[in-house]
């Protein structure tokens, strides 16, 4: 039987997180421990939102690009997951959501996953970006004979609402 070790870690990150308070309120007070709680929240919320916008930028100009922006989208999501780590009050949670901010961190995350997860799609035509390109994909370009507003009675359409 295989135990998860995720499950472990959440219930037993709230008792480590409680010991790293009493260690820092003992050793700075109190008063010291809070402000540097809510320092770090402070930061968190700037951090996200500054690296943030910058790779929803890289993101966009990858798929613009036709490119795969799946390095970019997994590092979005380590930002935002580093943010979120900065918000909730704990100095683990503070460490782990600091080393998720740093890009050879995140490099080394998306090297590990990039090996055991298949990220595969073609962005080359995504939301209209081949349009920009100048492909033409799809398009069924018709003179003005071809196409008129008045129904054509010779149309098998036509013929099929007539019986």
């Amino acid at each position: 039987m295989r135990i998860s070790l995720i499950p472990l870690f959440l219930i037993l990150l709230p008792l480590i997180e409680i010991a790293g308070f009493v260690v820092v309120g003992s050793q700075i007070g109190v008063l010291p421990t809070l402000g540097l709680i809510i320092a770090t929240g402070i930061a968190g919320a700037a951090l996200l939102r500054h690296q943030g916008f910058g790779i929803m930028t890289r993101i966009r100009s990858e798929v613009e690009a036709g490119r795969d922006p799946s390095r970019n989208l997994v590092h979005g999501v380590m930002i935002l997951l580093a943010g979120l780590l900065l918000l909730i009050p704990g100095f683990v949670s503070d460490i782990i959501g600091i080393l998720l901010f740093l890009p050879p961190i995140r490099d080394l995350a998306w090297r590990f996953l990039s090996r055991r997860v298949n990220f595969t799609s073609d962005f080359s035509t995504m939301g209209g970006f081949a349009r920009q390109r100048g492909d033409r994909g799809k398009t069924i370009d018709l003179d003005e004979d071809d196409y008129s507003k008045s129904p054509d009675p010779r149309s098998p359409w036509r013929q099929i609402d007539d019986q």
